[in-house]
């Protein structure tokens, strides 16, 4: 694993920081954090999370009126705190992300450079096509997969259990099966060349679960993600599709929700899940990212960084992705919104044939127009 480079010198603060939320449409937002030293040097992080602004805007205030004055090297202890709520965890790793930023323009040298050079120059794509997807009958989902597929992407994921609920009964029973068709549609449109993964947002029960495990072995789905709704200290339920997953040589991913490394060393080590999906954004940053494919990758743990949201998050997992050695598959979520590539101004790397190339800029390789 990559060397982390130590932190710059204590006789560099903190001189303020700025929460900034871009509206990309009614609804979504982008919110990054930008941070300024004493130096004169500034970076941003992202902490896009929906519905939250507003708190993370609270969140950020607070850390800004303790941290100006204090030396940079703070952020990294506050980075490994356990962080429980989300907002705060997403404020905390945008601060995180925002010292490395910092740190590659320091030292003129994009992140991945900072931790050893690349060892992939192409990074592997999934397209997020979900959101993108007004209209959700299967024909919708296969509009969305035929745009994706005529840009180059091989790789497509879509989350089809619309309003399903673990709780349901048989009242549930439609759309569940709504979903399927769904699957199956986006499936026969994309064909058996490209790989379709299936995100179930936690809407299952074991018996469904259990259902659409034997449906994905049908269809040659790549993973099914979050199956079942997660919880780090009781697996059990998560554990019991085990057996019946590796019969039929499924692969199941995971974890996009978690706020700290405990979270994730629980589901690694219950063995749940073949893939670990940390954020960026939430995870506490790109130290713990690291720290977490190291775990992972020790374990036999496939890693594929849960990356759905705006071009600074982007850009932070291509830097990751391009230094850890058990990367999977990295998400990339596809033809949301035009600001994605409009707001960065180039900084996005070209994406052909279903992969990424690297940033090049120095630090995160972003900047907000002025």
């Amino acid at each position: 694993m990559p060397r982390v480079i130590c932190w710059m010198s204590d006789a560099v603060t903190v001189k303020s920081i700025q929460p900034i939320v871009i509206e990309v449409s009614e609804k979504t937002k982008w919110t990054f954090i930008r941070v300024e030293t004493s130096d004169g040097l500034s970076g941003l992080g992202e902490a896009s999370l929906s519905g939250q602004e507003g708190a993370m805007a609270e969140i950020a205030a607070k850390y800004g009126q303790h941290l100006v004055g204090m030396p940079m090297s703070v952020i990294e202890k506050i980075a490994v705190a356990d962080w429980m709520d989300r907002a705060y965890s997403a404020v905390v790793s945008a601060l995180e992300q925002a010292s490395w930023d910092i740190r590659g323009k320091r030292a003129g040298a994009p992140i991945h450079g900072l931790l050893g050079g690349a060892k992939q120059d192409l990074i592997p794509l999934y397209a997020n096509i979900n959101r993108r997807t007004v209209e959700r009958s299967p024909n919708g989902f296969v509009a969305s997969a035929r745009d994706a597929l005529a840009a180059g992407h091989t790789r497509l994921k879509i989350a089809p259990f619309d309003d399903l609920q673990p709780d349901m009964g048989t009242e549930g029973d439609s759309l569940f099966a709504a979903g399927i068709d769904r699957i199956a549609a986006t499936c026969d449109a994309a064909g058996p060349d490209v790989q379709v993964l299936v995100d179930c947002h936690w809407r299952l029960n074991v018996t469904r679960a259990r259902d659409f495990l034997r449906e994905a072995a049908r269809l040659g789905l790549y993973w099914v993600e979050c199956p079942l709704p997660e919880d780090p200290d009781d697996c059990a339920d998560l554990i019991s599709l085990r057996p019946l997953k590796d019969n039929l040589g499924i692969r199941m991913a995971g974890t996009e929700q978690g706020t700290r490394v405990a979270y994730f060393e629980k589901f690694i080590a219950a063995g749940v899940y073949d893939v670990i999906m940390p954020d960026v954004k939430y995870c506490g940053g790109i130290g713990t990212m690291l720290r977490l494919a190291e775990m992972a990758a020790e374990k036999g743990v496939g890693f594929s960084p849960h990356n759905p949201t705006g071009p600074l998050c982007h850009l932070a997992s291509l830097h990751i992705a391009a230094v850890i050695p058990n990367l999977l598959v990295l998400e990339h979520q596809f033809d949301e919104s035009p600001m994605f590539l409009e707001l960065c101004d180039g900084a996005v790397p070209d994406m052909t044939d279903g992969t990424s190339g690297l940033p090049v800029g120095e630090g995160l390789g972003f900047a907000l127009p002025t």
